[in-house]
């Protein structure tokens, strides 16, 4: 019993992990900008067609193929600042103080305009590029075979909450975003730039969804429609934890991804619904999810 046990939570935290990475930069964007991103999804595939394709670059290249790890971090970074300054200084700030149904429609015209780039530059057959998944190879654990990139996942996402969690309560910059996410009025009233912080704030949670699809690549490879199906999966997390959540955003994917496991492994035919059943299920007992609340709004 628990030689099947331990390996299916393993695969569930290293799902986990990657759910993780962009439902939290979906979540952190919400709280600092009030803006729900339809095409946070495309901004996680970018991330993705770029490590990969710098991957197989690396490698048909005959560099050291210890390379493609730094790779997977610098694709992700260089995604975010070549995306996110431009699109949160253009389309975005153009949306603030308009209504949600506008922000759904500017963002989701957005989707789909990044789809269409990633045909026209990286085209329409999935790329797969495994090289740092083959390096780290396998381990052995009591009679069970683990990949050691799966782990290199769980522990590189529990890096990263705790990172944002230092970073929005040590740094400066991070206790002036939790200052414009408590009141956005009186922050501006002190002096806080706060077209500043929703730039750093959107930036980051672009670097947050590239970086889940660059570590996705070398386990799942990439394909056009990635980013719808990534961007559903994201908002049921979001929801589920409590939107604006970094912590609730851990636990929904923790969550969601053994929904899924225990899905694949005893009914697969509720593979592809197990996280929103889930979802309905919190919803209905607490509408805000598992970590929000509900909070007074200004007219």
């Amino acid at each position: 019993m628990l030689q099947t046990l331990i390996p299916l939570f393993v695969d569930a935290l290293a799902n986990a992990a990657l759910i993780f990475f962009v439902a939290v930069g979906l979540t952190l964007v919400f709280s600092v900008l009030r803006i729900l991103n339809v095409a946070h999804g495309s901004l996680y595939s970018i991330g993705a067609y770029v490590a990969a394709s710098v991957g197989l670059w690396i490698v048909a290249a005959g560099l050291p193929a210890w390379l493609t790890f730094p790779a997977l971090v610098l694709s992700a970074a260089f995604t975010a600042l070549l995306f996110g300054p431009v699109i949160e200084r253009t389309l975005i700030r153009w949306t603030y103080g308009k209504s949600e149904a506008v922000q759904v429609l500017v963002t989701f015209g957005l989707f789909l305009i990044l789809e269409d780039l990633q045909r026209m530059v990286f085209g329409v057959q999935s790329i797969y590029a495994d090289t740092p998944m083959a390096l780290l190879g396998i381990s052995e654990i009591g009679g069970i075979v683990y990949l050691n990139y799966q782990l290199a996942l769980i522990g590189l996402a529990v890096a990263v909450l705790i990172g944002l969690r230092l970073f929005i309560r040590r740094s400066r910059t991070g206790k002036l975003l939790a200052a414009v996410v408590a009141d956005r009025e009186v922050s501006q009233a002190m002096g806080i730039d706060t077209n500043k912080m929703f730039m750093i704030a959107f930036t980051l949670g672009v670097l947050l969804a590239a970086l889940g699809g660059a570590m996705a690549t070398p386990t799942t490879g990439v394909a056009p429609g990635l980013g719808a199906d990534t961007m559903v999966l994201a908002f049921a997390v979001a929801a589920i934890g409590g939107l604006g959540q970094v912590e609730g955003a851990a636990v929904a994917s923790v969550i969601v991804a053994v929904a899924k496991v225990l899905a694949i492994y005893y009914a697969p035919a509720l593979d592809a619904v197990a996280p929103y059943l889930v979802m309905l299920a919190v919803l209905l007992v607490r509408p805000y999810g598992l970590f929000g609340a509900g909070a007074t709004r200004r007219i």
